[in-house]
């Protein structure tokens, strides 16, 4: 197992390469996933963004010579080897939706209560107890929220020592996704004060309970058959950060929506979730966050000093007070 330090620098190559795939920069994930390969051969995050980054790097291939789109090599596998089931059996695997630097998910279907729900799989490494213990905490705190807008928790326990969560499915992905296949990355404005609406209520739900997300981006608002969203990942990735960051000022979080003071280490509120809320809803108007650079460090110097520029710019049929609404967020 890689030791602390060499674990950090594989979590942030990987939530770069997460990055990447969602920006479609196929050449850079994969160049990040075989910097993962390096320190870790044995890593199991990284080969499944390869293979992603390898199809994609294909398509781009075939569309530039005026060939189709199609398909991928038939020797290459289109995900990792699927589990058959998960604790005992109770979760039988049917589909493998996706990994990121903190986790693997599964689409499964539990046999007690017959229903298909989200298997998380936790990476382990660089977890301690406490660390174990602050992902059960935000885990249990999730389930008891209740929120029409928030994603449901069922369950929750370990698996060949890694930590679990088992969630309610959705069908509908997640709004990265839907804001990547739409013209200019935008929405029509109905929809942008729809998502808001649930959002917001999410939000509310938690913060009368005591708990700020601390982690708000498309990629963890979830959507439901219906298009309702629902939040997901409450300080998830924030409390494995956390478990496995020892360093004094390294902060958790994504850059582009990140509230200034988590940019600068210091405590967060429900503020800073409406801050994030400000960001997520200018990126949904405009089709890009607030702030964009080439680094982290960038965007959050942006964060910190700069007024970002009205929605009307872009967008000019934005109504006056939802630029309003937006800005102040």
């Amino acid at each position: 197992m890689p030791g602390e330090r060499v674990q950090r620098q594989i979590d942030r190559l990987l939530d770069e390469a997460e990055a990447a795939v969602s920006a479609r920069d196929w050449a850079l994930a994969r160049d990040l996933c075989e910097q993962v390969l390096t320190l870790d051969p044995e890593n199991g995050d990284a080969g499944p963004f390869i293979a992603i980054a390898e199809r994609g790097l294909a398509r781009d291939a075939n569309a530039s010579a005026g060939q189709p789109a199609a398909a991928s090599p038939p020797s290459e596998p289109a995900t990792p080897p699927l589990p058959a089931s998960f604790v005992h059996g109770r979760y039988r695997v049917l589909d493998f939706l996706g990994a990121g630097a903190k986790k693997q998910v599964y689409r499964t279907h539990d046999t007690v209560l017959d229903r298909d729900v989200a298997f998380a799989l936790i990476r382990a490494e660089g977890l301690d107890s406490e660390g174990r213990e602050r992902v059960v905490r935000e885990a249990r705190s999730l389930g008891r929220l209740g929120s029409p807008y928030i994603v449901a928790v069922y369950d929750l326990g370990e698996e060949d020592g890694r930590p679990y969560i088992v969630s309610e499915y959705l069908s509908g992905g997640d709004l990265e996704h839907l804001l990547a296949g739409v013209p200019e990355h935008r929405l029509p404005l109905p929809r942008v004060l729809e998502l808001g609406r649930g959002i917001s209520k999410g939000l509310a739900a938690a913060h009368e309970q005591g708990i700020v997300h601390r982690d708000l981006k498309p990629g963890n608002v979830l959507l439901a058959a219906d298009g309702t969203p629902k939040l997901a990942d409450f300080g998830l990735a924030v409390a494995l950060d956390q478990a496995r960051l020892t360093q004094a000022g390294l902060i958790a979080g994504t850059a582009a929506y990140l509230a200034p003071e988590q940019a600068t280490g210091g405590g967060v509120s429900p503020r800073s979730d409406l801050y994030s809320l400000g960001c997520l809803l200018y990126e949904l108007v405009c089709g890009r966050p607030p702030y964009v650079g080439d680094d982290s460090v960038a965007i959050i110097g942006q964060h910190l000093h700069s007024t970002p520029v009205a929605l009307s710019w872009s967008r000019p049929d934005c109504p006056k007070a939802l630029e309003v609404l937006v800005l102040r967020l």
